[in-house]
């Protein structure tokens, strides 16, 4: 590494950055949510998210020293919201039935495979997500396994972990496939699990919490 390499990488760690509750820095985690959204993570540029939030280039990096470090934030702010929207979830009167939904809500579903190719290629991003997937999948674990006992499901005949596993599998692959127009076996799968559901919970299909919002952080395991 030359010396002005160096000295470059240590005037961006001395670099002052922006505070986390600044509207400013919200903006910019919007936008760059929104690009992502749209056109996929490789959209997401510094001039890209400052010209969608109507802001100066140079405030992305007052408010993240690099490109990762933007990512990094949504995926931690995607992990806050997603422990909120689980909360809501559990206080469901119907909580399998809003957690089948949330699981098949389009928005997180994109996300999810943009966050994934994201990691492929960025050591950081993988790390941060892996850690918050892997927590948020012990944490809805957890809050299934005071579900499944409620109800009097045998937790050695279905695990609840195996049971989070597959939910979250099939819902995923159900959107993924369902936007490159790929619908074959799908109208059976919905109904397999609404008759699944109903032994359990009584509403009606589409009832219920679950409909996420854009912000929400790709789901391994949620």
């Amino acid at each position: 590494m030359s010396r002005h390499t160096s000295e470059r990488r240590a005037r961006t760690r001395k670099r002052r950055i922006g505070a986390e509750e600044s509207d400013t820095r919200k903006a910019l985690l919007d936008a760059a949510l929104q690009l992502m959204m749209e056109e996929g993570y490789a959209a997401v540029t510094s001039r890209r998210v400052a010209a969608r939030a109507g802001l100066k280039p140079q405030l992305v990096h007052y408010y993240f020293r690099t490109m990762d470090d933007l990512f990094v934030a949504l995926v931690r702010r995607g992990a806050e919201q997603n422990l909120s929207r689980l909360s809501r979830v559990l206080a469901s009167p119907e909580p399998l039935r809003a957690l089948w939904r949330l699981g098949c809500d389009p928005a997180g579903a994109t996300l999810t495979t943009e966050f994934s190719a994201l990691a492929n290629h960025r050591k950081a991003i993988r790390a941060e997500l892996g850690a918050r997937a892997e927590e948020f999948r012990r944490l809805q674990t957890r809050a299934l396994s005071t579900v499944l006992m409620e109800y009097g499901i045998d937790p050695v005949a279905f695990p609840p972990d195996a049971v989070l596993v597959l939910v979250t599998a099939v819902s995923q692959i159900l959107v993924m496939e369902e936007a490159l127009g790929l619908t074959t076996g799908h109208a059976e799968t919905r109904a397999l699990v609404e008759r699944y559901l109903a032994r359990y919970e009584a509403g009606a299909p589409g009832e219920g919490e679950g409909s996420g919002d854009a912000g929400s952080l790709p789901r391994h395991g949620g």
